[in-house]
């Protein structure tokens, strides 16, 4: 980026010299390349990083200055800032505000238009010829290099139109039509596409829209009356749009990196006062389209001071960093907020805040200090109930993968999030790129499911038909706009196949919906979490009648179970596939459960097990916790051991297996003992439930 030395004193009062100005700007982060003379100027070479697009004109790395000068900006003259009004006749007819028609408002949220009537096309005088040929830019007419001017000057890229030469003399802001084709201001016709933003006339597209203007309607020497475009337009559009063309500009080069919204109609007004100057004519009131206005973004900061001591180690005082703030454009609000100016994309969090006052203070002045020494270092609390959890699954022969974060959109809706984390209505649920690395990829996962999905299905592809996989990753849901998305970590797992029994000379056992669950089980149990219920539920991704969900203090907070039909045959799964799926945030926010030490019993343990036909509305869960409560100390587990529905029992009736498990930790327990105890657990399961054994 080049900048006139000579122009930069014309906003500002700068008593540094070229050499010191750009010593100056180089330490708050805009790197001066070289200085060059042009005739009675110097031009500085600048460096900006591409978070500083409002440094792309003199009034921006003026605003710079003034900060490191403590002066203020001189007023752009005619400009609303020097707090003058153009003389502007009543808006024609011919251009009033419903002429103007802009239909794809999401990718010109801002667009304004002047007249300007009986203009006289000339040669620009020599200061601006010079002006313009400092900064590399050719003398094209007066008016072209105003708009040129003005966008150096201001760092807001505007169009003149020829008003007559626009078909019924209107402007319709559109999406380019399949085939259009343009002739732009450099002669070569180019052909637009659907995803291109178009200005055009009545009938034709006549500028591609933040990149260049069009041949046929641009200004000649037989121009009298000028149409004047000065608008914003999405920068990811206008990157795409001039990246499928070719065709960089000055124009899109400030589009694509972000421009001022709000500062419109002050570059419409100084570009306006200086074709009146120059140029001559009469201009017409300004017509803003302006349907939804861009929100205040707001950053907080309790103590913007102590955060910049906390975050750099700068002593910085609060009234220091205010007026660096201030002198910025970033206003403090209220209590502990600054409002971020429209023309500052970068500035969001709190980390920015304390950028800009370092930037400033100097990166120079923070103290050099050896690193602090340290021990042995340890994983924090959620890291080590995190590794606990994968070394459980590991042990039941798990495999751990990792995913890709992006997914099709073919699957929106198709796998349920946990409870609580989409935002559902009519706002957008899913976060959204514009440009994916992988093709048709442009969702941020907002579950692992379809990743582990992918997984197991190359894993059968290859012939292994018995897969166990699990994963601990983030997911992504939308938040609010201007907002950054919501994160949750999650851990899911997903198993087909078949066991291989403990006695290898049995046959596999094939894995069912009880193997999902005693995964999941085993995972919260290495977590250090407990008071976890299991219970049946309907989820989308899974089938009718096999389906739970985890609850603990009435919040759901996963759900396990198999896959539906419809998903499995997209997938051209064969064999039964299980999957879980848990909100692991929530869970290890849980505090975990402090680990007791119990010595290993010296004395055998009896196992008995038992059979009862119940009604499908019972479930495992509330039999074992009446058989817990109805047992003594020496009730050590009840266990699920099988379910068994259909041929031979009634639709509304299954078979359920338990096993009971007695054990002291004083002495051998007699038979008498677990007959007792085995009868007292019995005769309250048939109290409570109805439940007697099977024969």
């Amino acid at each position: 980026m080049n900048i006139s030395y000579n122009w930069l004193k014309e906003l500002i009062e700068i008593e540094l010299s070229p050499e010191e100005t750009a010593a100056a700007l180089t330490r708050v982060g805009l790197a001066v390349e070289g200085i060059h003379p042009h005739k009675d100027d110097l031009i500085l070479d600048i460096d900006l990083t591409s978070n500083r697009p409002d440094c792309l004109s003199h009034l921006g790395v003026a605003r710079e200055l003034g900060v490191i000068t403590g002066r203020p900006l001189k007023a752009t003259s005619g400009s609303a800032a020097a707090g003058d009004e153009l003389d502007a006749v009543p808006f024609p007819s011919v251009l009033a505000p419903e002429v103007v028609r802009v239909d794809a408002p999401e990718l010109c949220p801002r667009f304004t238009a002047r007249v300007i009537r009986g203009v006289k096309i000339g040669p620009s005088p020599q200061w601006l010829v010079d002006r313009l040929d400092a900064l590399g830019e050719r003398s094209i007419n007066n008016v072209a290099d105003i708009t040129n001017y003005v966008m150096l000057e201001l760092g807001q890229p505007m169009h003149a139109f020829d008003l007559d030469k626009l078909a019924e003399k209107r402007i319709v802001v559109r999406t380019a039509r399949a085939g259009e084709k343009i002739t732009t201001l450099d002669e070569v016709e180019r052909e637009l596409d659907e995803t291109m933003l178009a200005i055009c006339d009545a009938e034709r597209p006549v500028a591609v829209a933040g990149v260049m203007g069009g041949f046929e309607s641009g200004i000649t020497d037989a121009t009298t009356n000028v149409l004047l475009e000065v608008a914003y337009f999405k920068r990811e559009n206008i990157r795409q749009t001039s990246r499928k063309l070719g065709l960089a500009t000055e124009a899109s080069y400030r589009f694509e990196r972000g421009v001022d919204i709000e500062n419109l109609i002050r570059a419409s007004d100084r570009a306006t006062e200086l074709i009146l100057e120059l140029a001559g004519g009469e201009a017409a009131d300004i017509v803003d389209v302006y349907p939804e206005r861009q929100p205040e973004r707001t950053v907080q900061s309790a103590d913007i001071s102590s955060a910049v001591k906390r975050l750099t180690g700068l002593d910085v005082a609060a009234d220091e960093c205010e007026r660096v703030l201030s002198s910025l454009g970033i206003e403090r609000t209220g209590e502990g907020e600054y409002k971020s100016p429209t023309w500052r994309h970068d500035i969001a969090i709190e980390e920015d805040l304390v950028e800009e006052v370092a930037r400033h203070a100097g990166y120079e002045n923070i103290k050099d200090e050896l690193p602090p020494a340290f021990g042995a270092g340890e994983y924090q609390a959620t890291e080590v109930r995190k590794r606990r959890l994968r070394g459980a699954l590991v042990e039941q022969g798990f495999d751990e993968a990792i995913a890709y974060s992006f997914i099709d959109v073919r699957h929106d809706d198709t796998f349920a999030a946990v409870p609580e984390f989409l935002r559902e209505g009519g706002e957008e649920k899913f976060v959204t790129l514009k440009d994916s690395v992988i093709e048709g990829a442009v969702r941020m996962r907002p579950t692992l499911i379809p990743g582990l999905l992918g997984a197991l299905r190359l894993n059968l592809n290859h012939q292994r038909r018995d897969v166990k996989l699990f994963e601990i990753g983030k997911s992504f849901a939308a938040a609010g706009i201007g907002e950054l998305p919501t994160e949750r970590e999650l851990f899911t797992i997903a198993v087909t196949g078949g066991e291989v029994h403990e006695d290898r000379a049995m046959p596999a056992r094939p894995l069912d919906l009880y193997d999902a669950k005693g995964a999941v089980e085993a995972a919260l149990e290495a977590a250090g979490t407990a008071g976890y219920e299991y219970r049946p539920a309907e989820v989308a991704h899974l089938r009718a009648g096999q389906a739970g969900e985890v609850v603990k203090d009435g919040r759901v907070v996963g759900t396990f179970g198999r896959l539906n039909e419809e998903i499995a045959a997209n997938y051209k799964f064969k064999q039964p596939v299980y999957v879980a799926e848990l909100d692991l945030q929530t869970i290890l926010a849980e505090p975990s459960e402090p680990a007791v030490y119990t010595p290993l019993s010296r004395f055998p343990s009896v196992i008995r097990d038992i059979s009862f036909l119940v009604p499908r509305s019972l479930t495992f869960a509330e039999v074992r916790r009446t058989a817990l409560a109805a047992g003594s100390a020496n009730l050590r587990a009840v266990s699920f051991v099988d379910i068994f529905e259909g041929k031979g029992l009634a639709d509304e009736v299954r078979s359920l297996t338990i096993r009971l498990e007695f054990r002291s930790d004083e002495r051998t327990l007699t038979e008498a003992e677990v007959e007792a105890e085995y009868g007292s657990i019995l005769s309250r399961l048939k109290d409570e439930h109805g439940l007697e054994p099977r024969s």
